[in-house]
This record gives C-alpha cells, sequence and structure tokens, in this order.
C-alpha cells in the first residue's frame, strides 16, 4: 500500500467532503481516534466530548478569540460511523476562504490532510464496508444515470458481495472436508462425496457465467455508450447530433467537410447514458489535409465504437450505394444502425433492404423517437435478468480466473487426482473470488482503487 504506508492511519484526518468552490453550505469531515477531541478544542458551544453519538450542536469555530464561522457540529462515536472512526462534520458555509481557514485551524490542532479516498479506505479496513462495496461508493458518486445510479445502489448495499460470500462460504466447507482426508491418508476414507463436489462446482460456474455475461450490460451503463455518428459529407451527421442533444453543438453547413475533427456529447435514453461522438464524413480526395486528418480520426473512433449511426442522404442515395457503403464496417464487432436522413427531400420513397434502418429527417425532425426506440433495443438485448450486474473490470476479471479456477477443479474430479491437489485447485478459486471482496488483497490493490477517489471520501 505504498501510496498510504507512509501515513499513519491511525492519524485523524480532514478534508472538505463536499465541491469545492463557493456555495450555500460546505462539509468538512474529521475523523480518528482524536476528532472529537480536536473539533471541541475549536468549538465554541456544548462541549463535545460530552454528547452522545448521531446527534448535531450548533457553535462557532473560533482561532482564539477570532471566531472563523458559525458551524453545525454533527457526531458519529465509534464504531457507528462511516469509517468506524469517530467522525465529526462540520457543516460551514460555502465560502472557499472559510472553508480553507477551518482546515489550517484543524491541522494546527493535530490533523492532517487526508489523501483520496481515505475515509473510505478506513472503512474498509475496519470492516464497515468489504472491497466491492467501497468502490460501488466511488461508482454511486460518478453515477450519471438512472441506471448507473441504481447499479451502484445495488453493490454498496452488498448485493453482490452476498453472492460472493456465499460461493465462496460453500467452496471453503467442501476444501475444508477433502483436506481433512490428508489426516486420515492410511485409512482411505471421503469425507467430500467427489459427486457432490462436481455438482457444487458445476451450480458456481453457472452462477459466476451470469455474472460475467452482464458485465458487457453493466460496462455500458457505467461507462456510457460510445456512439459513433458516420457517413458521407453532408448527410446530416451534425444536424442529428444536434437534434438528439436538443442543442446546437455542432456547426452546420451546405459545405462538404464543415466537420474537420470529432466532436463529442451525451444524451441518456431510458436511464442509458450514449456518448454520441459526430465525426468527418467519409469520402476520397478530401479537400485537404486537415479534412484528411478528420476523416483518419474518424475510423479511430469507429473501431473504438460499440454503436455505429451510419447517416446516409435518403433522397440521393441508392440502394446498391448504400450496401456497397455498409460492407467497410462488416468485421466490425458493433451494433450498426443505418440511419436513412433527409427523407423530407425525397420525391417518393425507396426501399433500402438493410436491417435495423431507421428513416428519417433530423432536420424537420421527424423519426427520431424511432431512432431512440432502435437504440435503447440494442443495448437492452444484453441487460440481463439478474439484480446484480458486473460494472468493474477488475471484479470481471477475478470471476474469469475463479471459473477457470472450477473448471480444473472438475478436470481434476475426473482424472481421480489426490486430495491434495483437488484442495490446492479450489483454494486458487477462492482466492479469485476473495480479491473482488478484500478478503485478498495487496497493498498495490487497495493504493490503485483509492488513490483514485476524490478527496473528502
Amino acid at each position: 500500500m505504498a501510496y498510504y504506508i507512509k501515513q499513519d492511519l491511525n492519524d485523524t484526518i480532514c478534508a472538505l467532503a463536499t465541491a469545492g468552490g463557493v456555495g450555500a453550505i460546505g462539509v468538512i469531515r474529521v475523523s480518528g481516534k482524536q476528532a472529537i477531541q480536536i473539533v471541541d478544542a475549536v468549538f465554541k458551544g456544548k462541549r463535545l466530548t460530552q454528547q452522545a453519538s448521531h446527534t448535531v450542536h450548533f457553535g462557532k469555530i473560533a482561532d482564539g478569540p477570532k471566531v472563523i464561522d458559525e458551524v453545525l457540529a454533527t457526531l458519529f462515536v465509534e464504531p457507528k460511523s462511516y469509517t468506524g472512526e469517530n467522525t465529526v462534520e462540520l457543516s460551514c458555509h460555502g465560502s472557499p476562504y472559510i472553508q480553507q481557514q477551518m482546515l489550517q485551524l484543524l491541522v494546527n490542532k493535530g490533523c492532517r490532510l487526508a489523501k483520496p479516498g481515505e475515509f473510505t479506505l478506513r472503512a474498509f479496513l475496519n470492516k464497515k464496508l468489504d472491497l466491492s462495496q467501497a468502490e460501488a461508493v466511488a461508482d454511486l458518486i460518478a453515477s450519471n444515470s438512472e441506471e448507473s445510479h441504481r447499479t451502484a445502489m445495488m453493490q454498496m448495499r452488498g448485493g453482490f458481495s452476498y453472492q460472493i460470500a456465499e460461493m465462496r462460504e460453500r467452496l471453503i466447507n467442501f476444501a475444508s472436508l477433502i483436506e481433512l482426508e490428508l489426516d486420515f491418508a492410511e485409512e482411505d476414507v471421503e469425507f467430500a462425496q467427489r459427486d457432490e463436489l462436481i455438482q457444487l462446482v458445476t451450480t458456481i460456474q453457472a452462477l459466476i457465467a451470469e455474472l460475467l455475461q452482464s458485465f458487457k450490460y453493466g460496462n455500458a451503463i457505467k461507462n456510457g455508450i460510445p456512439t459513433v455518428i458516420a457517413g458521407k459529407p453532408n448527410a446530416g451527421k451534425s444536424t442529428l447530433l444536434n437534434t438528439l442533444v436538443n442543442e446546437e453543438r455542432a456547426l452546420v453547413s451546405d459545405i462538404a467537410g464543415t466537420t474537420r475533427d470529432t466532436i463529442e456529447e451525451a444524451f441518456v435514453i431510458d436511464g442509458i447514458t450514449f456518448r454520441l461522438i459526430d465525426t468527418a464524413g467519409i469520402r476520397t480526395g478530401a479537400g485537404d489535409k486537415i479534412e484528411e486528418m478528420g476523416i483518419e480520426r474518424t475510423f479511430e473512433k469507429i473501431q473504438q465504437a460499440s454503436v455505429i449511426l451510419y447517416v446516409f442522404d435518403a433522397s440521393i442515395t441508392t440502394a446498391d450505394e448504400l450496401q456497397e457503403e455498409l460492407t467497410q464496417f462488416n468485421n466490425l464487432n458493433v451494433v450498426l444502425i443505418p440511419v436513412a436522413n433527409k427523407t423530407d427531400l425525397q420525391q417518393q420513397p425507396s426501399s433500402f433492404a438493410v436491417p435495423n434502418l431507421v428513416s428519417l429527417s433530423a432536420k424537420e425532425k421527424t423519426g427520431i423517437n424511432q431512432l431512440k426506440l432502435r437504440l435503447s433495443e440494442a443495448i437492452r438485448k444484453d441487460e440481463v435478468k439478474n439484480d446484480i450486474i458486473i460494472t468493474n473490470l477488475r471484479h470481471y476479471e477475478a470471476l474469469q480466473h475463479a471459473h477457470e479456477s472450477l473448471d480444473q477443479v472438475l478436470v481434476g474430479v475426473n482424472a481421480h487426482i489426490t486430495g491434495e491437489l483437488l484442495a490446492f485447485d479450489i483454494r486458487k478459486a477462492l482466492f479469485h473470488l476473495g480479491e473482488i471482496t478484500g478478503e485478498v488483497t495487496t497493498d498495490d490493490l487497495l493504493a490503485n482503487i483509492f488513490s483514485k477517489f476524490c478527496i473528502g471520501k
């Protein structure tokens, strides 16, 4: 834990827990063995050291005769706090000057400024949260849609942790029985029935497979869906972007090649965030070097996309031309949605026999709801019915390794290997499951996770 090991985790720490800048109020959090005593030394009001946990007290924060601010002090006496330590939260006026003066005073009285994520790190070390729940705290803070909020709340409240704990407990019981057999090797007895072990491992692998399957959908919820708007120049890509986000975000012109660089904007459909990326029009013989660079970036974004909206001018594009244009996406593992734009300019309806086609007029804003529905359907086809959804790559990789270790257990049972080797493979699976919830950790892992948190959380 190189990021934290040099800091004494028994220190009393303080930090601004609300966003920086001017606001109505700000909250300063103080946590540690001496938290209440240190705040009490600068608090003019009731003696905080004599008050009960989960109580709020009005008073003044003063540096000697100098009053810094009037505050509300909320007490949490260990272990009944977020961190499991004595904690005081000071609600003050939202002046950056006031907040800085209060933090400086607390440091002078014996606190030190908290590192990023150190409050949540202490909550984990004091067993108030397991590691997956601690990571869900960061996801909850970063949630920007209904689905990402719901998923983070479910994980923070322990739904995922419970499933992992249940799997580990059942495997531990079997591993213990197999290891017990080693003490009676001369008697040649089996305390753990091998057919029951096969059934258990198969059941757990099915649960893991279901969790692994949820990752694609979960990752989309957490990070948003990279959705590239591609097509030839003047197909109406920028107009479509502006219409979807309901804002004049991209310049619109009849001149081919107006969009030289990618433009990104986000919007939400049914609780899921789509990261729209408007790109330079795809054509050969670009007008200048800058446009060529823009087209290169278009193809870079296409390679990174999960969804491609291929926009074409339905008033001038033939069915054969469209088929040829779509072939450039044949080898990409993406959801491809052809968008027949400018239907308001068509002399007569055209027949484009391609899957997932949506016809619309971005300028007249007709057919937009159909496109939104198609986007939602494209993502929700990966949705799983289980309430537990994996959104964290670290969890996904650990589950993969656990599944592979359980494969070795099944191979070992069928090969009639010794109980000692069988127990070793089971312990490997337990190790990887334990990585998720924090039963198994390394200092570097903890440092990597918590250093990404904001200061004050």
